[in-house]
């Protein structure tokens, strides 16, 4: 079990990312889109909630994106783009709705300010220090996200967090486990060892019947790559010319009709206690608790520091830490008869129980924001962008229904472009993982053009949506099929290829030979001295040793303990390159976790702590998975 910790420690600790808390929440940013979904069709269905296809193809591309950032050049689409990748990020995602429903039988209450707060801070979404929504949306239009898809990570965020503190501190971790934690994690190692290093390549002949041979058994791996290029026409409506040039009576007109939306509501600034009902609560457990609601009421309007009543009594685990603090609250984000009695109090004001689906909450109400109206001069700006937008969308949707219905009678794409006065553009040739820049880096574009409509039938694609309001249509200018590459021009590839095959299989060989010798009794030196190599000597090797190689000191620390100094245990390692090593161990050190200082052991027990907390989140979302019902459109994954 010990050595089980260690690894999890001494590796790259991943990041377990898990939505716990629903947060009552709305418009702000189009939240709205939550409780309204616009598609039927769904990837995934956890116990009744959908996973649409537009929130998995958002993740799933926010995730392609971070691994195309971190691996670069060596990003490869082809074997990344995979059925099975596809249902390792709709699994996390259904883990995190399993969550999310939990949470929702929990009844617990976020501040719906808090996510306001992290979209608001968000410095890339900043411009002078201050938040710029067009921005915003520009961003994470770049990233691939939707304003919605965003809103959904920041919210589940802000749960994982606070479902990982609340574990945390439900991890208990004994002194005695510390100190055996410390006595491995510290542990080192005395070995002795020599290196075999490959074997030279010179004494190599490859025949050219083997290379031959080879080619024939293996042709499928020396195909050229399928190839397309493509005539496209792209519409954007963003990039759209408009004439139009709005009038100042046109957008006073427009003011007077949006002036609703250029009114900041009053906001109240609200603690709360919680005292949780179930929803299938008998009589005599409803007056218990509206009993226990009353007294604490009494105990806050006695004059009881109400913050430290509500992390002592509450049962919302989102605000109880925080001292009940739910932040600044509108009107339309909170249920309705809670909202009722907060918008009835004045401010320094106390209510008494009131009645929610989750339970009785006493409400504190801090302070008071009168709503304020913006003037026209003061919007003038927003509302002439807002026109210039409205137009471009209208231009671009009367020209996107010309371009599609155009399409449809000419297949071609040139007569269609030509008749509307859109460019026709080009593409390079480019394969199946897509070009690097421009639409062909986009895989629906890649996709369509090689399909059988596209690409064998010789059709022009649906028009294929990269962005909000940005579509590109495509025809496949040329075809380059997939061919087998000629036997001369891959024959040196071949003859390497075989000569890495004979040095991996010789130095095998060697390595097996001389550890048998080990294994029958000879020592270390003895067989060191078969290919005069020198013995090596390693002292007091901890697991982080940087001046060896490390997937020799792995495997030294895989070792059982040796009975003693002159019963050393041997191991052949295999090590990068066909090299091999052979080891000899012949003392394990632990620590003595006395010796170490108090921050030392702190921060030991902090690790274990977090680890535990980890395997107790799976165990939770394992649990919920067995008792839930799953549903997965494998269809709708593409």
């Amino acid at each position: 079990m010990l050595q089980s910790l260690h690894d999890k420690f001494s590796g790259i600790i991943a990041k377990f990312v898990l939505g716990v808390i629903v947060v009552i929440f709305g418009g702000f940013f189009g939240i709205q889109s939550y409780m309204n979904p616009q598609s039927e069709t769904f990837a995934a269905k956890v116990d009744g909630k959908e996973i649409s296809q537009e929130q998995f193809r958002e993740g799933y591309n926010r995730y392609r994106t971070q691994m195309q950032q971190m691996l670069g050049k060596q990003f490869d689409a082809a074997t990344f783009d995979t059925p099975e990748r596809k249902r390792e990020v709709l699994e996390q995602m259904v883990n995190e709705q399993l969550l999310v429903n939990a949470n929702e039988k929990l009844g617990t209450m976020v501040p719906p300010a808090q996510i306001r707060e992290v979209i608001l801070n968000y410095p890339a979404f900043q411009q002078d220090g201050k938040f710029d929504k067009d921005r915003y949306r520009m961003l994470l239009q770049t990233s691939g996200m939707t304003p919605t898809g965003f809103e959904d990570t920041i919210r589940k965020d802000i749960s994982t967090r606070q479902l990982a503190t609340d574990l945390a501190q439900s991890s208990v971790v004994t002194d005695a486990q510390v100190s055996a934690y410390l006595r491995l994690r510290d542990q080192t190692r005395d070995f002795t060892y020599i290196k075999i290093e490959r074997p030279a390549a010179g004494a190599i002949k490859i025949a050219d019947a083997d290379i031959d041979a080879y080619y024939k058994a293996h042709t499928n791996e020396f195909m050229t790559p399928e190839r397309v290029s493509l005539n496209y026409v792209e519409l954007d409506a963003a990039t759209m010319p408009t004439d139009a040039a709005p009038d100042e009576a046109a957008l006073k007109q427009r003011y007077e009709e949006q002036k609703a939306r250029f009114t900041a509501q009053e906001q109240r600034l609200a603690s709360h206690i919680l005292v949780k009902v179930e929803k299938n609560a008998n009589p005599d457990a409803q007056k218990a608790a509206l009993e226990k609601a009353k007294a604490i009421a009494a105990e806050a309007k006695s004059g009881k520091d109400f913050a430290a009543l509500a992390k002592e009594k509450s049962d919302d685990l989102g605000s109880k830490l925080q001292g009940g603090d739910l932040g600044w609250l509108e009107k339309g984000v909170t249920d309705p008869a809670f909202e009722n009695a907060l918008f009835a109090l004045k401010k320094g004001e106390i209510s008494d129980p009131v009645l929610s689906p989750e339970g009785y909450h006493i409400i504190d109400l801090r302070d008071v924001r009168d709503g304020k109206v913006r003037s026209f001069d003061e919007v003038k700006p927003e509302l002439t962008k807002q026109y210039l937008e409205t137009d471009r969308e209208r231009r671009y949707s009367e020209i996107s229904g010309k371009l599609t219905d155009a399409i449809y009678k000419d297949p071609s794409l040139e007569a269609a472009a030509k008749s509307l006065g859109l460019p026709l553009q080009k593409t390079g040739l480019f394969a199946r993982v897509g070009g690097a820049t421009g639409v062909t880096s986009n895989m629906a574009v890649v996709k369509a053009a090689f399909s059988n409509t596209v690409m064998t039938e010789g059709n022009t694609s649906d028009p294929i949506e990269l962005g909000p309001n940005h579509i590109v249509v495509v025809h496949v200018d040329q075809h380059e099929k997939s061919t087998p590459k000629s036997l001369d021009s891959v024959r040196e590839d071949i003859r390497k290829t075989l000569v890495e095959e004979q040095i991996a299989k010789q130095a095998k060989e060697q390595a097996d030979t001389l550890y048998a010798r080990l294994q029958k009794g000879e020592t270390l030196e003895q067989v060191a001295g078969v290919l005069k190599l020198k013995v090596e000597e390693a002292r007091d090797i901890g697991r982080s040793a940087a001046n060896l190689d490390g997937k020799l000191v792995a495997d030294v620390f895989k070792l059982a303990r040796p009975a003693s100094a002159d019963k050393p245990v041997y191991a052949e390692v295999a090590l990068a390159n066909d090299a091999y090593a052979l080891v000899a161990l012949t003392l394990v050190k632990d620590t003595d976790p006395a010796k170490l200082d108090a921050k030392t052991r702190e921060a030991a027990r902090n690790q274990l702590a977090q680890g535990y907390a980890n395997d107790v989140i799976r165990g939770y979302v394992d649990i919920l998975r067995k008792g839930a019902k799953v549903e997965v459109a494998e269809d709708r994954l593409q």
